[in-house]
């Protein structure tokens, strides 16, 4: 029997907790809130108690089910403060740049807790954060996606000092009935049927120098995230971590150097460890270049040149004999 994603992705009790004081200004007691989740009011405050992501949505299943409010993803995210991630949100803080906190947020989603693939990706004018790749309950899409887009935004309003407010707001999915919320509750304009979802920024923001920066702290807090972050993962976990990165950026990501850069660990210790478990990095990246590929000619009418630049491929010749090599066809008879 398969594992569901929900079941297997460990996370902290931050977000469980501002539930529970949320609707306890409501009137909601926290066994309401928790009812069925398998987590008791007592553990609320213990920094080593670790959940499942099954666990945190049952909580916020109850917690939209006992709240009268449409909009609680976006009025749970505004009050995720930096500190709420701890150790993670200390070392942010600490951080250089705006941009060098959450490209460090980005690389370890597990100690985010995000049900997200998030990426930063700048364009001509504005660069956007964004969040792609949910894949666990579906009905509660939604919900995770105000709570998600609105905790990042409180998050680099923190980092910054200020109430910076974003150019716009871009959402995939068609306006809720509480849609005018969003921008009342995010202070920008909102585009829904954008086809993706994305804070957009002035893409200078994130060369902004941070007020709390401080190199030594940084450099701490960064080796306590790795070693946290060891009590989140497994080793099979490592290989999911990998093709996050991968499905994030396949050009920029089409060495295990790179990749680990972007994990903050070393080339050698993710090799030892791939061997271990009986695959490579080369094997990580065919796979998600074939699944990619196969999406891009059956979904798209993209030149096989340009399918081979977006998969990390310096010729199109060298894509076509990898395809051929995978699938037993060429790009264009799969296409066909």
């Amino acid at each position: 029997m398969s594992v569901l994603p929900e079941q297997r992705v460990l996370t902290t009790l931050h977000t469980v907790a501002l539930a529970v004081q949320t609707l306890g200004h409501n009137g909601v007691a926290a066994e309401q809130v928790l009812d069925g989740s398998g987590i008791s009011a007592s553990e609320l405050d213990n920094p080593a108690r670790l959940i499942s992501h099954a666990q945190e949505l049952r909580v916020l299943a109850n917690a939209c089910a006992y709240n009268r409010d449409p909009a609680l993803g976006l009025s749970l995210g505004k009050r995720m403060h930096v500190s709420a991630y701890g150790i993670l949100g200390y070392t942010m803080l600490a951080s250089r740049t705006l941009g060098e906190a959450l490209r460090l947020a980005i690389a370890h989603p597990a100690l985010l807790g995000t049900y997200f693939q998030l990426n930063l990706l700048a364009t001509d004018d504005e660069v956007r954060l964004t969040a792609a790749g949910y894949r666990y309950a579906p009905e509660m899409a939604l919900f995770n996606t105000e709570l998600c887009l609105a905790s990042l935004l409180t998050v680099v309003q923190d980092l910054l000092g200020e109430s910076v407010r974003p150019r716009r707001l871009l959402l995939a999915y068609r306006s809720p009935p509480h849609g005018a919320s969003y921008g009342e509750k995010l202070g920008c304009p909102v585009e829904f049927g954008a086809g993706s979802n994305a804070l957009c920024f002035n893409p200078a923001l994130l060369e902004r120098p941070l007020p709390l920066a401080d190199p030594v702290s940084h450099q701490h807090g960064l080796q306590q995230c790795l070693q946290l972050e060891t009590q989140f993962h497994s080793r099979q976990d490592l290989c999911e971590l990998i093709r996050q990165q991968l499905n994030g950026d396949l050009a920029g990501c089409a060495s295990l150097e790179q990749v680990a850069g972007r994990l903050h660990r070393s080339a050698r210790t993710l090799r030892r460890h791939l061997q271990q478990l009986n695959t490579s990095f080369q094997h990580l990246l065919d796979e998600v270049r074939y699944d990619k590929a196969r999406q891009l000619l059956q979904q798209t009418d993209l030149p096989i040149y340009l399918i081979a630049e977006q998969l990390g491929y310096s010729e199109a010749a060298s894509f076509r004999h990898a395809f051929q090599r995978w699938s037993g066809l060429a790009p264009s008879d799969f296409r066909r």
